[in-house]
């Protein structure tokens, strides 16, 4: 199965025949593994979330670029050799894939990209830890995620913790809104800041559970064009402490101000800040709450197709 008439791509025997069959699959990315996560923790965490996205009845699809080639279903000897220490691997996102592909480079896909890619082959659900938005000092910097636009271009649905707290999150709400893109709370009212279950701010939709997920995502497609994103919360007994988790922001976005780093370097610094402030903390509730979502895209997926058949 190939939609792409230029670029050079492979989708796995397992995916392309649950894609053909109408079975649910699940997109994964692969920035969390090469660029977010410490090793072995990285791999780890990428073999858990497949886990978790079969246990919820979907077949995982983890897409990157892998000498010059989109390769959708990723194994786990070509995840490893894309996480390799020391391998130059881009961070992609949806305008850079075409550029790595065109170059031959090996490249890590970010939400966006994923979004991008997987819409492109007919995945309907993605998951990820937290989905990018609008940075703090975006009126002098205008950094803004390019996983809001992805949203608003992709009929996807991605399942998310939120977004983090280093970004403004009530203008990545506000621009959501503005792009089109329902945001609706999994089991919950108020929408969550990743390592914390409450970010300060509330969402208007709340659904009980992976069924009236499938089913409202399912309409809003018959209706708009755009992406939809579910916001999962982490776990409350998971959840970074509020004294320790805003210590480790402030720490965080004075580290970032202090090294003056901009775009797509910001989060990274950020993220390093807040495992070391918590002593690592941090990295194991990313772990714990990225699982989650896999497991409940698996469900929603699963959800989705069955309302197909």
């Amino acid at each position: 199965m190939n939609n792409f008439r230029i670029s050079p791509l492979t989708i796995n025997d397992e995916v392309s025949s649950a894609l053909l069959e109408g079975r649910s699959v699940v997109a994964l990315e692969t920035t969390i593994v090469v660029h977010g996560l410490p090793s072995p923790t990285n791999l780890e965490v990428a073999a858990e979330c497949e886990a978790a996205v079969r246990a919820g009845g979907a077949v995982p699809a983890t897409i990157g670029v892998l000498e010059g080639r989109i390769v959708v279903g990723l194994t786990s000897e070509q995840l490893a050799q894309l996480a390799e220490s020391g391998r130059d691997v881009a961070k992609l996102s949806a305008r850079d894939v075409g550029l790595s592909l065109a170059l031959k480079r090996d490249g890590a896909t970010t939400v966006a990209g994923t979004i991008a890619i997987a819409s492109r082959v007919g995945i309907e659900v993605m998951a990820t830890g937290g989905l990018g938005g609008v940075h703090r000092d975006a009126r002098e910097s205008y950094d803004e995620s390019a996983d809001l636009t992805a949203l608003s271009r992709n009929q996807v649905l991605v399942v998310a913790s939120g977004v983090k707290s280093i970004l403004d999150v009530g203008a990545t709400l506000e621009r959501l809104d503005t792009l089109g893109v329902p945001v609706a709370g999994y089991q919950t009212d108020r929408f969550p800041g990743f390592y914390q279950r409450d970010s300060g701010f509330a969402v208007e939709w709340s659904l009980a559970d992976e069924v009236e997920a499938a089913a409202a995502f399912m309409i809003h497609s018959e209706l708009s064009t755009t992406g939809f994103l579910l916001a999962n919360p982490v776990s409350q007994e998971r959840q970074l402490s509020s004294d320790k988790h805003d210590g480790a922001l402030s720490s965080a976005l004075e580290r970032a101000k202090s090294l003056g780093v901009t775009g797509k370097q910001v989060t990274p610094v950020l993220l390093a800040e807040f495992a070391r402030y918590t002593e690592g903390e941090s990295v194991v509730v990313n772990r714990h709450l990225v699982v989650a979502n896999a497991g409940l895209a698996g469900r929603v997926a699963t959800a989705v197709a069955r309302n197909r058949t």
